[in-house]
């Protein structure tokens, strides 16, 4: 049996006390254990108790670690429970202290999902798969990820998507509308929406381009085309290989054989 026979606080961090055993120190404890196990100066303690004092104050230092973790944003279990891996703590205390975080209502993965969809919904705009991929790798579990993924509407998810096409279609009246249709599909499946979805909200944008823009278009693809080609290929070559360029790009064929015509024109004048 040992016996207790100083308790001092430390200077540096005054929520810990250095214990001394036989007039010797022994090790240090957060105030919470020292509390919780009443220790105090004459006590006596077996090698048993020592082992379970030590055992809680590691459950307090990767509780504390862990609220330190925590301060900056809400975190999910998994990241938790990571953070407290890569810090070296057992599996054990690591639980313990998740445990007492759960208690506490520090550590809840409903509230986690539901604010993580809010902001993936709201801010960046993303779509249902998107946001499944993202609950995913913070370690949620499957089956709390649909349950809040459910609250995103298909209303909700329609006019999110909708809202990110018209914007993307209105700043970009100087690209094709079928070479800007496919980009907005791909953004769009690339923010986690559904093939279905996407077609319905693009059914509702308006792709139309007046004759003066589409001229815009036509000499801003053809020209880069011509340039790029021009010096290599000439005749038929460089009809075709701008031809491809142009229909790439999503220029109909009537306009790009204007295009052509009008570039053949031009160099047969400068002859």
């Amino acid at each position: 049996m040992h016996v207790l026979t100083k308790i001092t606080q430390q200077k540096r961090d005054t929520e810990r006390y250095n214990i001394f055993i036989d007039d010797k120190y022994a090790f240090s404890v957060h105030e919470t254990v020292l509390v919780k196990f009443g220790l105090t100066k004459g006590m006596q303690l077996d090698d048993w108790a020592m082992d379970e004092i030590a055992y809680e104050d590691q459950i307090e230092k990767a509780f504390n670690r862990a609220l330190h973790f925590l301060s900056f944003r809400m975190r999910s279990e998994f990241e938790v429970k990571k953070k407290l891996l890569d810090l070296e703590y057992g599996e054990a205390v690591i639980m313990e202290a998740i445990v007492k975080l759960r208690r506490l209502g520090f550590l809840d993965d409903q509230a986690f999902s539901e604010a993580l969809l809010r902001t993936q919904k709201n801010a960046s705009n993303k779509g249902p798969k998107a946001i499944q991929q993202e609950l995913q790798k913070k370690g949620v579990e499957k089956e709390l990820q649909e349950q809040v993924l459910e609250s995103y509407s298909e209303e909700e998810q329609f006019a999110v998507a909708k809202r990110l096409a018209e914007k993307a279609a209105a700043s970009n009246r100087s690209v094709a509308p079928a070479q800007l249709k496919q980009k907005i599909q791909n953004a769009l499946a690339r923010k986690g929406f559904s093939f279905g979805l996407i077609s319905s909200v693009l059914e509702e944008i308006d792709f139309g381009r007046e004759e003066d823009e589409w001229e815009s278009i036509c000499n801003s693809v053809g020209e880069k085309a011509w340039r790029r080609y021009h010096s290599k290929y000439s005749g038929y070559e460089l009809k075709n290989r701008v031809k491809q360029s142009m229909y790439q790009k999503g220029i109909p064929l009537d306009r790009i054989e204007r295009f052509i015509e009008k570039k053949e024109n031009e160099e047969d004048g400068e002859q």
